[in-house]
């Protein structure tokens, strides 16, 4: 089984070996999506976490014993064809590759199965025709 996640960590845990811990300890695998951390400051962390169910909540419930927020992500991004110019400037940041240019038509391509939902490209679209649909 799969969960994406973001942890939040306050000041006291941003030094705790979190991804090495769950993969010792709860034999979880963290893909690690975005990460914004830096010592003595609030850091976030976007993971796709993958284990067996039960070795999943408590990987979830050891982190939340550490102070550490735990969001799950259950969102799909949405791209409104619209408003987009089809500039590609999404397709750079885009960790997975499931926002790209057709080589012919040079028009965006969204390949939802390849998205993990880091919300990269959301910033980075010029004319905000990408979000998230929670």
């Amino acid at each position: 089984m799969k969960k994406r996640v973001t942890l939040t960590f306050p000041r006291s845990t941003v030094q705790v070996p979190v991804t090495y811990r769950l993969a010792k300890d709860f034999n979880v695998a963290a893909n690690i999506i975005r990460a914004q951390i830096a010592p003595n400051q609030v850091g976030t962390l976007v993971l796709e976490l993958s284990g067996q169910i039960d070795e999943l909540e408590a990987a979830i419930d050891w982190m939340r014993s550490q102070k550490i927020s735990v969001s799950l992500i259950s969102g799909e991004i949405t791209i409104d064809e619209e408003i987009c110019v089809d500039c590609g400037l999404c397709t750079g940041v885009c960790p997975t590759e499931a926002l790209t240019l057709e080589p012919e038509t040079f028009q965006l391509q969204f390949w939802r199965s390849r998205c993990v939902v880091c919300e990269q490209c959301i910033p980075t679209c010029p004319v905000q025709a990408i979000s998230t649909n929670l």
